[in-house]
């Protein structure tokens, strides 16, 4: 839904609160009752996106950055943490409900929830804010259910890099960014004959660069008549079957 370049002089969070308004305006004109949650790292941990999410019936989700007043406030599940990997050698979480506000920028108190994580090669701790409610969203379930997978959001990013996403060696900002429109469009499609045409094939799950490679960029003889345009392809061509297979799934 959107695919955007920005100087590298600037903050994360540049442009942020245009393209999240654009797109859930767009979403809603569709579905009027969606109930959106936004989720993103500590970058996008600003003031002005998260007032905006709240004024406008958005939940939110983002990676907060430690500091000496958080670490301060989740000491006691640290040493809680810390004791139970000296009693077990295993890698252990506690997770705390915290209450703050930063000093300068943020306008009011918000809910983060703190996790105090010790493993073989030290402490590890996290955070995240939300408008989510402790009802609806635990602070374990909300860290490791809905948080961390953004993790999967990231690998579909690097999917797109694959398909040529960094390739902005233009010098100028416009034809780099029309190059990025080109690769995210083309996600889409091969996203979209991963999902319907792929479905139920040894190719399902493929990465992009897997089904460019072994499904598309395969050897053809291309012949032009009056009336027809004839491709043809190598009958050795080792995923015919899943051709053919994509190939009448579309077409229906």
């Amino acid at each position: 839904m959107c695919a955007r370049l920005r100087p590298a002089n600037t903050d994360s969070r540049t442009g942020a609160v245009a393209e999240v308004e654009r797109i859930v305006k767009q979403l809603r004109r569709h579905w009027p009752e969606l109930n959106i949650i936004l989720r993103a790292d500590s970058g996008f941990c600003r003031e002005e996106l998260m007032s905006w999410c709240e004024q406008n019936s958005v939940d939110y989700v983002l990676g907060l950055a430690r500091n000496r007043r958080l670490e301060a406030m989740l000491s006691e599940a640290w040493a809680a943490a810390q004791q139970r990997y000296e009693a077990t050698g295993q890698p252990t979480r506690v997770f705390r409900e915290l209450r703050y506000q930063t000093r300068e920028t943020w306008t009011c108190e918000r809910r983060v929830v703190g996790k105090a994580e010790h493993l073989s090669q030290g402490a590890n701790p996290r955070f995240v804010v939300t408008s989510l409610v402790r009802e609806s969203w635990e602070a374990r379930a909300l860290y490791e259910d809905l948080y961390c997978q953004r993790g999967e959001m990231e690998n579909r990013l690097k999917e797109q890099f694959q398909l040529f996403a960094d390739r902005t060696s233009t010098h100028w900002l416009w034809s780099n960014q029309l190059r990025l429109y080109l690769s995210a469009f083309a996600y889409v499609l091969l996203d979209t004959l991963r999902r319907v045409g792929l479905q139920g094939t040894e190719l399902a799950q493929a990465e992009v660069q897997t089904i460019r490679l072994r499904l598309l960029k395969i050897g053809a003889v291309v012949r032009v008549s009056t009336r027809k345009i004839w491709v043809s392809w190598a009958s050795a061509h080792p995923v015919a079957r899943v051709f053919a297979h994509v190939y009448a799934t579309l077409r229906c």
